[in-house]
């Protein structure tokens, strides 16, 4: 598996690549792109060089030297993302509100997370005590756009995947019901753990892979991305529609059911609890609360 990372040490912050026997290879250094949106940018020919390289590489700095940060560190855009794109999470909310006939969304049901959001692996998120009550945990699959394009179609839509990672979408579910529009309790400070590396696209597939949670070891989440309501596909031929997508574009493409706000009694996130994402052909990402 192909890990790329943006990693920082004495040195600052810049481009690498995890190696089979956890060191990190400094891709940078090699005389690479100094950032993944440079390695993003340079298409095919930058990740066969990149790749090249990493077969080439039989050491690189020891893991314990240096700090894995996001692979994006500072998105260029807000997180683009998508609510209620798993049956089972689509019916577990509607049951908090009393609905027992579900409705499947007619269309993907689009949001944002600010950039700023965005923190690495194994790092803290803030319990938000003051402002939310209602703090929850949402593993996703993510995906990272490698070529632009605006309507585009479905059976062109794999192309435009340049990679995948792990994130957490931290949510305030007070403020998600409170304010209508999700992005203020989407935007949370620290409420996007994205990470903790890049696979290519041509090394996972997408639409046929595992996604679980889990909060201080128990199993909350346990699903597979071929029960999203909207693929892949649709989500980025529905996005694209009118709407320009540029390479590094960061999608998160829904959660699945066992969100703690919609179990009974409600389990939410408090100061100390320790989140774990996995997706399957990529690894995991964890994720402690902390107070605030």
């Amino acid at each position: 598996m192909t890990k790329l990372v943006t990693f920082s040490d004495a040195k600052g912050a810049r481009l690498g690549a995890v190696l089979d026997n956890g060191d990190v290879l400094d891709l940078a250094a090699t005389g690479g792109p100094a950032d993944m949106l440079s390695l993003i940018a340079g298409g095919p020919a930058a990740l066969a060089a990149a790749r090249a390289k990493i077969a080439a590489a039989t050491a690189g700095l020891p893991a314990a030297s240096v700090k894995l940060l996001a692979p994006i560190p500072r998105p260029a855009r807000n997180v683009f993302c998508v609510g209620r794109n798993y049956m089972d999470h689509v019916a577990e909310g509607d049951r908090t509100r009393g609905i027992t006939n579900s409705e499947l969304p007619k269309f993907p049901q689009f949001f944002t997370k600010a950039p700023e959001t965005v923190i690495g692996p194994d790092e803290w998120t803030h319990d938000h005590a003051a402002v939310t009550k209602w703090l929850d945990y949402e593993v996703e699959l993510t995906l990272i756009i490698g070529t632009a394009g605006s309507n585009i179609s479905l059976d062109d839509s794999m192309k435009h995947v340049w990679g995948y990672t792990i994130a957490n979408d931290v949510t305030g579910r007070d403020l998600q019901r409170r304010y209508g529009q999700w992005f203020k309790g989407k935007s949370l400070d620290r409420s996007c753990p994205l990470g903790p590396w890049i696979v290519p696209a041509d090394e996972l597939d997408g639409l046929n892979t595992g996604v679980r949670c889990f909060v201080n070891g128990e199993k909350r989440q346990d699903s597979h991305t071929s029960k999203m309501i909207f693929n892949i596909k649709q989500i980025i031929e529905q996005l694209s529609i009118g709407f320009t997508l540029v390479p590094g574009d960061i999608i998160m493409t829904g959660t699945p059911e066992g969100v703690g706000y919609a179990m009974v009694p409600p389990k939410t996130l408090v100061a100390g609890d320790v989140i774990r994402c996995e997706v399957d052909g990529i690894g995991s990402l964890t994720t402690t609360v902390k107070a605030q």
